[in-house]
């Protein structure tokens, strides 16, 4: 009795390995239709076809927590993103206001006026010194602005 089950046991174990192991073949017939089959068909040419088992690799597969953690640090970085590119197209805005407030600023030093300040609540008028030294600062802010945006 002892005998059996033990041959019953090995048959048992064997018998995946074995049925996992068998060939599929591929062939088609003289009408065109793509057969396959677990034999070789008689007469006609066959190609053996390398099968795949329905399981995956264990190391590949995530679990629900990893791919949540997963999905935030993506999200993240698309926020972080945004972020950076708010803040660039916020600094691009104030360059151009920059720029366009130096140019107007240089454009009235240009036409030789005179220009009024007003200082401790008195009005005065800038002196040639400070007109040129006015219109440097602005030319430097101009320069600063209205070109290309360092890097």
């Amino acid at each position: 009795m002892n005998r059996k089950i033990l041959t019953l046991a090995v048959l048992l174990v064997t018998a995946p390995a074995i049925s996992s192991a068998a060939s599929v073949y591929k062939w088609t017939d003289e009408n065109g239709v793509t057969h396959f089959g677990d034999r070789q068909p008689t007469g006609q040419q066959a190609e053996s076809v390398s099968i795949r088992t329905g399981q995956r690799s264990e190391n590949n597969r995530q679990s629900p927590q990893e791919q949540v953690k997963a999905l935030e640090e993506r999200e993240a970085k698309q926020a972080e993103r945004r972020d950076e590119n708010a803040v660039e197209e916020a600094r691009r805005k104030q360059r151009e206001a920059n720029c366009e407030t130096a140019r107007s600023n240089l454009s009235i030093l240009q036409r030789n006026s005179r220009i009024r300040v007003e200082e401790n609540g008195e009005m005065r008028y800038l002196s040639e010194d400070e007109i040129a030294e006015q219109r440097e600062k602005f030319e430097e802010i101009a320069e600063e602005n209205c070109g290309e945006p360092p890097q």
